[in-house]
């Protein structure tokens, strides 16, 4: 954990010099597009993380409750916000600490490590369904070949029955985490959640990218979003916004297209902040209420 933090870090740091390196001579542009983005749409823009950060929350509760755990959701929406600070330097340190937490605060009513750890694939999977459905928004920025999304389509769909199967013929162990996969009571559930908080997400950079004077399409919002994700797994740390950003509308103006992934990982940072904020102080007021509770018996 703790060499992963420290490598999120380090390449963090090395990123945020990149950044600086590549917009030498156009700090002027750079600055006035950060210090002209309005608080109150960057506000919205923060709300609107903080929506997608709950409603991935509520998915990964029904998860956990089809793999066999009995947790209160206010015990899981509290380990999803310490979770969900450490999703801001990685993906998959965000994990852990959302695993740890609820081990820790709920070690008899939340299933074992292993299937926490198998219980978030329907998730990713749905996520990364909808993202597949979307690649044809990347054929433009990237210079793909028209066919791509047809292979990224077939291949989505090869997981998703493949993994289905599996959820059917194995129910113990790493396997249990599955179970979502199994659950038709409450499957449309689960995919209405990832959806709302991918069209969250979706609003966000629009609202982000309008915000500094780049006034581009829907797609190319979805776009950044699926290279945001696909870059979350690996060692970019807080730098992901900024190199997603680049890499799909760097064309637009790289120190406005520079400008608008900062202020997304700063409105992605606050709003993991307030959830984390509130996290720990539910879990203080629900400490203070056991312990007077514990006093008066």
């Amino acid at each position: 954990m703790r060499s992963r933090v420290a490598l999120a870090l380090f390449i963090t740091l090395a990123g945020a010099g990149a950044l600086v390196w590549v917009l030498a001579g156009r700090r002027g542009q750079f600055s006035t597009a950060v210090l002209t983005a309005p608080v109150w749409l960057l506000s919205i823009a923060a709300l609107l993380q903080l929506v997608s950060l709950v409603t991935r929350s509520e998915a990964w509760n029904f998860c956990m409750r089809a793999a066999g755990g009995s947790t209160s959701r206010r015990v899981v929406f509290r380990a999803a916000g310490m979770g969900s600070l450490a999703s801001v330097l990685s993906a998959q340190l965000g994990v852990a600490a959302r695993i740890g937490a609820l081990r820790r605060t709920a070690p008899h009513t939340s299933p074992r490590i292993p299937t926490l750890v198998a219980a978030e694939v329907p998730i990713v999977v749905v996520e990364a369904t909808l993202a597949a459905l979307f690649a044809f928004t990347l054929i433009g920025p990237l210079g793909l070949p028209v066919w791509t999304p047809l292979p990224v389509i077939a291949g989505m769909g090869a997981v998703v029955f493949g993994l289905r199967r599996i959820a059917r013929r194995r129910c113990s162990g790493f396997w249990g985490g599955l179970a979502a996969f199994r659950e038709l009571q409450g499957r449309g559930r689960l995919v209405a959640f990832v959806l709302l908080g991918v069209l969250a997400q979706i609003g966000r950079n629009l609202l982000v990218l309008h915000a500094v004077g780049v006034n581009t399409s829907v797609f190319n919002a979805i776009a950044v979003l699926i290279v945001s994700v696909s870059l979350s797994p690996l060692p970019f740390g807080a730098g992901v916004g900024a190199t997603a950003t680049v890499l799909i509308l760097g064309s637009h103006g790289l120190a406005d297209t520079a400008a608008a992934g900062v202020l997304l990982t700063v409105t992605g940072t606050a709003a993991a902040l307030c959830y984390a904020a509130w996290a720990c102080g539910d879990h203080a007021i629900g400490v203070v209420r056991t312990r007077r509770a514990a006093a008066l018996t």
